[in-house]
């Protein structure tokens, strides 16, 4: 069943959004109303203080989470692709290159925050063992075996991404279902324990909390009862495994689960007001509700839930990167795909650095509550630059003052829960915003390093391959000259007016002639279409000159050798190529004979050497330089691994008529000719 093609939900594809989508989100109630106790000043007036909370949750999960993404950003997928690179794709101009900005801080952020959440959200579900007995078993109060425990849980998830996780994804909507129910089922028990928790639904108490002298961290209450709703922007990125329709309908339920949860926790609280230790997370509100012959199981549950939390965010991050780099904005990284699943890829540097971070986030804040303190700081800048886009996606469809009213809004919000949020930074946010600089600075070294290399060379750095079509013909037909390849095939971006970087004509003509029977041009380019697959043929009046042109979405493997070679056979059919009639082939009905493919690689380690280059691009393309020698070769990420590729290193600057003005000191020696 392709659900990325679904255009109306269905049961199983509600049921299997459960699984995929709401991980994150879902798991909130863990350590939400927990983190949300540090702001509570004391037990007597603890009831105000509680209310006003679920009802701050309640209301962050229904404008955030429900209004802005649900019923506003679904809206804005790019041909069923969600996420702030899909959304940058659909709204981008010609007139608005600034939009990148937004696209990329709202990108570094995202992968930030989300190294957090594998090691938060496993922790706090083994937490909820510490000092447990179940019969003849029992669990040490000891947070280092805690540690130990996660750390061996990280490691086998981490480890067994590289199978891909088709066969585990099919289970991950039952549980996911069977989690929900779990949380809303003993949620909705311990409501009528106090149904004065009831009172959360009015907008009233959230409002009173805010300026309660019950409420010691006064607005920064905020950064923690953000956490709640964490997993939208997961639930926006996630859409294209789902269908936007499966998380129309499986949102209510999957919202009013979180709410009875909440509110049991809070209802829990309330009743549990005069328990020594209750406001030093002595012990997790989500645990405390269940009867004690149903924690190991809720241990359990809550286990598996942080286990797909983490398995989404880990295919979350494999998603966005993947659409970075095809977006040039992240240096290109080695894809495996494990299955022919839509959308199951495997990137190892991204799978390792997230264990990486992740193990190293459980060494050094050790509890749950010392990482609920560093989560959800990033988080909140990417929604806010996801609104920066959205607004522009709502002025294309509607007036100004409806977009300039959505922006308000939501901006306004989402100002005050990212200022709420600073509060973390000493207290761990600096973590993740010391990440997402390094992400943010590593793309905008890639992205404008290239550019600036491009615009500083591109005066003498294009010749136009009409100029040389003549002689490349005469060299196919030069029997002189030794047979280079049948196909040689040049990965090369051609322009207007077939302009291509001088270092391929040099490649081809400028040291050793490389004769060959056809010459092939590649161009690739991005599709608006995530999943678009579609080309064009320009023979530029030859029979053995050909520029394909590809157009492919961010979302498509370039596996550039498979593509040539279907195209060379189809115009073999179409008599626009000569039939090549290989002598030795695997195929005998083939017709096409050998490929060599070419990299002509510029050694643009020249441009830092220019005189009057300034200090920034000296910067920027240095930098791009660096990453582009510590990551992946151009022939593994266009997919020519297993074909026959040479990588060659040309000059970038071809001064060959200029005179070098140089002093002889002798000439001994000479022969001279003889007169008679």
């Amino acid at each position: 069943m392709d659900l990325e093609k679904k255009t109306k939900w269905s049961s199983a594809g509600a049921l299997i959004a459960l699984g995929i989508v709401y991980g994150d989100i879902g798991t909130s109630p863990l350590y939400t109303m927990n983190s949300i106790l540090n702001s509570a000043r004391s037990t007597q007036h603890l009831n105000e203080f509680v209310i006003g909370s679920v009802s701050l949750v309640f209301w962050t999960l229904m404008l955030i989470t429900t209004i802005k993404y649900v019923l506003i950003a679904l809206r804005a997928d790019n041909h069923g692709e969600g996420g702030i690179f899909a959304l940058y794709s659909r709204v981008q101009s010609v007139n608005k290159k600034w939009l990148l900005i937004p696209a990329l801080i709202g990108g570094s952020a995202l992968l930030a925050d989300g190294t957090l959440t594998p090691a938060v959200t496993v922790t706090t579900a083994i937490e909820g063992l510490k000092g447990q007995g179940f019969g003849v078993l029992s669990f040490p109060n000891d947070q280092f075996v805690v540690m130990v425990t996660v750390t061996v849980i990280l490691v086998i998830i981490f480890t067994f991404q590289r199978a891909g996780t088709k066969k585990i994804g099919n289970l991950f909507g039952p549980v996911m279902l069977v989690w929900f129910l779990f949380i809303g089922f003993f949620g909705l028990i311990n409501i009528f324990s106090d149904l004065s928790i009831l009172k959360a639904l009015s907008p009233v108490y959230a409002i009173q909390v805010l300026v309660s002298p019950e409420n010691k961290t006064g607005i920064f209450i905020l950064g923690s009862v953000f956490l709640a709703t964490t997993g939208a922007e997961a639930l926006y990125s996630d859409m294209g495994h789902v269908g936007k329709h499966n998380i129309y309908i499986s949102w209510p339920f999957v919202y009013t689960m979180l709410i009875l949860n909440y509110m049991g926790q809070g209802a829990w609280i309330m009743t549990h007001s005069s328990q020594a230790n209750l406001l030093k997370q002595a012990s997790n509100p989500f645990f405390e509700i269940l009867p004690h012959s149903w924690r190991l199981v809720g241990v359990i549950l809550a286990t598996l839930a942080a286990v797909i939390a983490s398995q989404a965010l880990i295919s979350g991050a494999y998603t966005l990167v993947s659409e970075a780099i095809n977006l040039k904005v992240i240096p290109r990284l080695r894809t495996f795909y494990p299955s022919d699943a839509r959308g199951q890829m495997y990137i190892a540097t991204v799978n390792w650095i997230l264990c990486a971070i992740g193990l190293i986030i459980v060494w050094v804040f050790q509890t749950s509550h010392n990482m609920e303190a560093a989560y959800g700081l990033s988080i909140t800048i990417t929604m806010l630059m996801t609104t920066v886009l959205l607004f522009e996606f709502v002025r294309k469809y509607q007036s100004i003052l409806v977009a300039s009213l959505f922006a308000i809004v939501f901006g306004f919000i989402e100002v005050v829960f990212l200022i709420a949020s600073l509060g973390k930074f000493l207290h761990g946010g600096y973590a993740t915003l010391i990440i997402m600089l390094a992400i943010l600075i590593m793309m905008t070294v890639w992205f404008y390093g290239n550019k600036r290399r491009e615009q500083i060379a591109k005066k003498d750095d294009y010749l136009s391959l009409r100029d040389y079509r003549k002689q490349l013909v005469n060299l196919s037909e030069d029997e002189n000259e030794p047979l280079f390849a049948t196909n040689l095939v040049y990965i090369a971006n051609v322009h207007q007016n077939y302009m291509l970087k001088r270092s391929v004509i040099y490649s081809l003509i400028g040291s050793k002639p490389k004769r060959a029977a056809v010459y092939w041009f590649v161009t690739v380019r991005e599709a608006t279409d995530p999943y678009e697959k579609s080309y064009a043929v320009d023979m530029m009046g030859t029979t053995n000159m050909v520029h394909v042109t590809f157009r492919l979405g961010f979302k498509v493997e370039p596996q550039i050798h498979l593509y040539i070679k279907q195209i060379a056979n189809d115009l073999i059919k179409k008599e626009v190529l000569k039939p090549q009639f290989p002598r030795y082939a695997i195929d005998k009905h083939g017709s096409v004979s050998d490929f060599k493919y070419v990299i002509a690689n510029q050694y643009s380690a020249d441009l830092l050497r220019l005189p009057n280059i300034h200090p920034w691009d000296r910067f920027l393309i240095g930098g791009r330089l660096w990453l582009q020698g510590h990551t992946v070769k151009p022939s593994s990420f266009y997919g020519l691994e297993l074909s026959d590729v040479i990588e060659e290193t040309v000059p970038l600057f071809l001064d060959n008529n200029k005179k070098v003005k140089l002093i002889q000191s002798d000439l001994k020696n000479v022969v001279k000719k003889d007169n008679e």
